[in-house]
């Protein structure tokens, strides 16, 4: 039914592991060629069927979805969805207090390749392998038979994540619907105005729904500094908790304006929020200012292993910063969003930059992405975000 793809003998140890992923180094040579994206069946090199996937003409040659020989059609993603959908009910249980959150997470849900983001109604259909930018039509409908009136319209925001030789042809819109921006979202009782069209990733950041929710815990008559704030997220929710003091900082000048309309979609005109368009090292270094609870949220430092020590020495610089501007007894929230570097990787670079500002250091929390965000047993490169809560004297 679909091209087929043989592996080298003994390389099917991953797949039988269920590892969604086939590296090219591990396939035996195509006599014909296979264009990117097409459907592929998976054999081993004795002419066993292992997978069906998406295939790329790159290092991961093939993400897998299916370890069933079936047909990709409709249905079948009806039933992925579906499965989605289940492990997300008590979202859609409580959306008169969050009608925001990630309904498909790639391999987290068994369809590497897709991120759907639900915005209170507004699915952002956003494709990182051009095989899943060729399923939008059929996901689409699945989405609109699953969901009903709960959906309103699917934007195909792609052009930002896959290739540019696909993307430099292509025009992010709407797939069904259609409705304006800003919308209008809810979390935690929390309002945010979401806009997929230029907003950054699908329009919010959705993974740090509950560590944001922590935040609350520390904030209360609390001076506290968001870093890297972007739309102001956890700003938000220090100001809720009711901090006395909350600055907001981003080198976007966007993002500073969505802050600001946020804060006075939540709170009207209030004095106790300042929002500063700087880039975030050089804030730190210039202000004098010392805080009681600090977040270090930056964007990925490093986006492959080649970066990866940039990386690790740009998270010790940031973080001895903020360790310099923590009062005593101060709380500091910090993460890395960076796949390559790992949860132990993290740690080790907090606590050198800890030791190198002399200071005294507790692990209150441990934290990583939200619910709707799972990872998938058998992938751990899917447990992206790192965070640590810290109590510093």
């Amino acid at each position: 039914m679909y091209p087929s793809i043989k592996l080298l003998p003994n390389k099917e140890v991953f797949i039988k592991r269920l590892h969604p992923w086939i590296f090219s180094g591990a396939m035996q040579p195509q006599k014909d060629k296979i264009e990117d994206g097409l459907i592929v069946e998976i054999f081993d090199s004795r002419s066993n069927y292992l997978a069906t996937g998406h295939f790329y003409n790159g290092s991961i040659a093939v993400k897998l979805f299916s370890y069933t020989q079936t047909e990709i059609n409709q249905e079948f993603w009806t039933e992925k969805l579906n499965s989605a959908l289940k492990a997300r009910e008590v979202f859609f249980e409580n959306l008169d207090k969050t009608n925001i959150f990630r309904l498909i997470h790639g391999e987290g849900d068994g369809m590497p390749g897709l991120i759907l983001d639900f915005y209170n109604g507004v699915i952002v259909y956003q494709a990182h392998t051009i095989g899943m930018w060729y399923e939008k039509e059929k996901i689409a409908a699945a989405l609109k038979s699953l969901l009903g009136e709960k959906l309103i319209a699917i934007y195909d925001k792609s052009t930002e994540t896959l290739p540019d030789i696909f993307s430099k042809t292509m025009e992010n819109g709407f797939i069904f619907g259609s409705t304006t921006v800003p919308h209008l979202g809810l979390e935690n009782g929390n309002h945010f105005q979401i806009d997929w069209i230029t907003g950054q990733k699908t329009g919010f950041f959705l993974d740090q729904r509950e560590n944001r929710k922590l935040l609350e815990t520390y904030s209360k008559n609390k001076k506290v500094l968001n870093t890297f704030c972007y739309s102001g997220g956890f700003s938000i929710y220090a100001l809720k908790a009711g901090a006395e003091l909350v600055h907001s900082v981003d080198s976007s000048r966007k993002a500073i304006d969505l802050v600001n309309q946020n804060v006075a979609e939540n709170f009207g005109e209030i004095t106790n929020h300042e929002a500063f368009c700087d880039d975030v090292n050089h804030f730190m270094k210039a202000t004098s200012g010392v805080y009681d609870v600090i977040i270090l949220d930056p964007p990925a430092y490093a986006k492959n292993m080649a970066n990866r020590h940039k990386a690790v020495q740009g998270y010790k610089r940031l973080n001895i910063e903020g360790f310099k501007h923590l009062a005593k007894g101060g709380i500091l929230f910090t993460f890395s969003c960076s796949q390559v570097v790992d949860r132990q990787l993290f740690y080790d670079t907090i606590v050198a930059a800890a030791l190198e500002v002399g200071r005294s250091v507790r692990v209150l929390h441990q934290l990583s992405q939200g619910a709707d965000h799972p990872v998938n047993i058998f992938h751990p490169e899917g447990s992206y975000l790192k965070g640590l809560v810290l109590a510093v004297d």
